[in-house]
């Protein structure tokens, strides 16, 4: 850790003579204005800065472009108004010396007619790009992924921030959305389904300790948790749509972080001068295995990983715009002695005693696109997609036995090891073709059509072994080399009947070319805007989604001692969502959100057979592969509280809770918990900014604080006699008991989140420093449980994430 603050301390020297400058700290302001449907540029509008004296304004060209040059560093709000477009305000845009803001900004055409025009501007912050969403949706801005306290500059942990959402408490990046399996999210990057970006990640795609995304690469993006547009499918449970932001098309820039997490550069530009491309590049290393790379450290084993990612924008002429862009992401670690409060393996064996379990664990990503937007009249576009996208794993637990030594008096020395042998392998392999094409039509100020369809082509490379019980031969739980296709087709239609009431309605059409499952789903959204300060949103929507691989092409033994793979014919998992939703707007700052949803689950695939008590949707890092039946359903329902203060004359507020339940049947028939029914959720998060600080007034520090609160995760419980004495039985690999699956749980979770920064603006660099301690007060509350026969009463648990540092300092220049 010292060696850290030892780099840090060196760039603050380093930098250090800029201190004393003195001179006024400005940068440029500029960006393109497009129609958010036809996306053709607005030529003539008015753009100017709220609260400027003299008025500080600009009008865009015939590009739509527009510039405002030397605004002062801070913050500004930018009022935009064009003739026949609704208004709109754009608040809290962070303007630093170091570093040129471009927006690209969009405005909605009007539906009324200009003498019954009233000009009322809308507010923008917290709502989702997509014009076809209308409920359950929101963005996140990349300002905000740095500042909401417990972020970590993570774009996964940052949604749990708000209503509905969690995050596993081991500090995994599993986002748990209404109590959804984490499993069932689908990530996208610009608009293209990709893999799970995170490091570390499972054979269920699930979690990862830290994610290849970081915020100096991400534009505005999107959130979605349920009822979603028709253009999502292959989806049960929310849909994150991250977006890139476009690289500076006029001037070179870099932004430098070196942080505990990871040491990063970011480094952006103009391909030409003149030319009007851009290019967008980010790689990041693990902070300490630089060190120990260096020989600065003596850390054996860490975690090592590295990613990068860019975009490359290529604007034409006559044949539109193209777009290449691409995410990839390696990482290794090696655990020693593990126990289930580390990681969980195979086959409980870490639990026995005289077993000691090391594991290797490797995986990587890449995902890479090409996007390409072509105007085909007026008011009408072409989108199309080309990408791939590949992950992979792999796994190794190598298996010891053990044997105490103790001195003459009894007294305990060390572990004498006897033997060492690979018990489980894994070696996962999945690659991903995808291509898509929309067309876009904007038919007039009220109506918009979207049609669109995706092929896409999965090449799975799975093996997957373990020695059976303490023999040597090596059972095979997976091993197959298998191409699957999946063909999904949308049509979407926004209409707008007056400026107060917009209609979203369509089909999405989801087709498995392996085992002929087709389905045909409705959706259908409505906003309602009952005054100038209310709105009501409604919304329902039929969703489905496949089921993991490995459950499809899971070697079974039979009865009889034959290898079968049961369930090659799963079907789909499906899912009927509805949500009503409702927001009051008291101030232009401060603004009220409830929404109530119910989803019903079916056709869930569950272990065929009757006194089982196992569902494919409670599946984590850990396997149960068996014969499956599409029988099985489920119920997620709740409320969801917000109240949100907007980051205004420096400081904000958001407050937010969550009543729900989750629960499923399998075919025992009887209403179980899942284990992400937590049944609530409690967030309150707030921040402030002391501005002109120092000398020269161009310092800022920033204090932001989370408190958060959840209820006890349901667990699995050991097996217990009638006295609730532990009845385990490790000769029989008897740990648990399946007859009371959920219905238990240990203890309510809470935690809280401080983060400090600090910026200091010098003539075209940006300093800023941050410090971010989560769960400052360690605490550490029961999630699961597990024996352990070192422990009293033999019994060892699973707790939340302990206090973790994250101190960075950034660079832009």
């Amino acid at each position: 850790m010292k060696y850290i603050f030892i780099v840090l301390s060196f760039l603050l020297l380093l930098f250090s003579p800029l201190l004393g400058q003195t001179q006024p700290l400005s940068q440029t302001v500029r960006g393109t204005l497009t129609d958010s449907d036809s996306q053709i540029p607005l030529i003539g509008a008015t753009l100017i800065i709220v609260g400027s004296s003299p008025l500080v304004g600009t009008t865009t060209d015939v590009n739509g472009n527009f510039r405002l040059s030397n605004i002062p560093a801070g913050r500004i709000t930018l009022h935009v108004t064009y003739l026949g477009y609704e208004p709109k305000v754009i608040p809290d845009i962070v303007v630093n010396s170091g570093k040129e803001v471009v927006l690209p900004l969009t405005l909605q055409e009007s539906t009324t007619k200009l003498a019954e025009f009233v000009v009322r501007a809308s507010h923008t912050k917290g709502q989702a790009r997509n014009e076809m969403a209308l409920i359950s949706a929101r963005s996140i801005s990349p300002e905000e992924t740095s500042r909401y306290a417990g972020g970590f500059n993570d774009p996964s942990l940052i949604m749990s921030n708000f209503a509905g959402v969690a995050n596993n408490p081991n500090g995994n990046n599993d986002i748990i959305v209404r109590g959804n399996s984490p499993k069932y999210i689908q990530w996208r990057l610009e608009g293209v389904q990709i893999t799970n970006p995170n490091h570390f990640a499972d054979q269920g795609a699930i979690g990862g300790g830290l994610s290849t995304l970081n915020n100096n690469i991400l534009a505005t993006s999107d959130f979605y948790t349920g009822a979603f547009a028709p253009e999502y499918g292959d989806v049960l449970s929310g849909v994150y749509d991250v977006k890139l932001r476009t690289g500076n098309n006029e001037k070179t820039e870099a932004v430098l972080g070196v942080g505990i997490l990871g040491t990063d550069l970011t480094v952006e530009g103009p391909l030409k001068k003149g030319y009007g491309g851009s290019y967008l590049v980010n790689y990041r290393y693990s902070t300490i295995s630089l060190l120990t790379d260096l020989g600065l450290t003596g850390v054996k084993g860490s975690p090592k990983f590295q990613d990068a990612a860019f975009k490359i924008v290529l604007p034409t002429k006559k044949a539109g715009a193209f777009s290449l862009f691409g995410l990839g992401g390696l990482s290794s670690a090696l655990l020693k002695e593990v126990k289930p409060d580390v990681a969980e393996t195979p086959g409980d064996r870490s639990m026995l005693a005289g077993i000691r379990e090391d594991m290797e664990k490797g995986s990587h990503l890449l995902n890479l696109g090409l996007t390409h937007t072509m105007p085909s009249g007026t008011n009408s576009f072409i989108h199309s997609t080309l990408s791939f996208s590949q992950e992979g794993i792999k796994d190794q637990v190598f298996e010891s036995t053990i044997e105490k030594q103790y001195n003459g008096s009894g007294d305990f020395l060390r572990d004498s090891v006897l033997t060492t042998h690979p018990n489980y392998q894994s070696h996962l392999l999945k690659s991903t073709y995808r291509g898509g094409i929309t067309f876009h039509q904007k038919i007039n100020a009220r109506n918009n059509i979207q049609i669109g369809t995706q092929y896409s082509l999965v090449a799975y490379d799975y093996r997957q072994s373990q020695l059976q019980g303490d023999a040597a031969n090596r059972v095979y739980l997976l091993d197959f080399q298998e191409n699957l296709g999946t063909i999904r087709n949308y049509i979407s239609w926004k209409h707008r009947f007056n400026e107060a009431v917009t209609l979203v309605t369509g089909l999405h059409n989801m087709n498995v070319l392996l085992n002929h499952k087709s389905t045909l789903e409705p959706r259908i959204s409505l906003n309602w805007q009952l005054s100038p300060t209310s709105s009501l949103q409604a919304g329902y929507g039929k969703h489905s989604t496949m089921e993991g691989a490995h459950n499809y092409f899971a070697q079974v033994q039979t009865e009889n001692g034959q290898i079968s793979e049961p369930n090659r014919n799963l079907g789909l998992l499906k899912a009927h969502h509805f949500v009503l939703g409702f927001q009051k707007r008291f101030t232009p700052l401060l603004v009220a959100k409830a929404e109530v949803y119910y989803q019903s689950l079916y056709q869930l695939p569950v272990e065929n057979k009757a006194t089982s008590t196992f569902a494919t949707i409670n599946e984590g890092p850990d396997f149960n592969y068996v014969a499956l039946v599409n029988q099985g359903t489920g119920k997620n329902y709740g409320i969801e509280l917000s109240l949100e203060r907007f980051f205004s004359h420096n400081f904000y507020y958001l407050v937010n809770a969550s009543l729900y339940s989750s629960t499923y049947q399998t075919l025992e028939g009887k209403e179980r918990n899942t284990p992400y029914n937590g049944h609530y959720l409690i967030n309150i998060l707030a921040g402030k900014e002391f501005v002109k600080l120092g000398k020269n007034k161009n310092q800022v520090l920033g204090l932001n604080a989370k408190v958060f609160f959840s209820g006890a995760k349901p667990i699995i419980p050991l097996l217990r006699d009638a006295a609730g004495n532990l009845a385990v039985d490790p000769a029989a690999n008897k740990f648990w008991d399946y007859s009371k699956a959920y219905e238990t749980s240990l203890s309510d979770l809470s935690k809280l989140v401080l983060s400090v920064s600090y910026k200091w603006n010098k003539p075209r660099t940006t300093h800023e420093l941050f410090l971010n301690l989560d769960n400052l007060t360690d605490n550490k509350g029961k999630v699961t449980e597990y024996y352990d026969p070192s422990q009293p009463g033999s019994v060892g648990h699973t707790t939340q994430r302990g206090l973790v540092p994250n101190l960075m300092y950034r660079l832009y220049f």
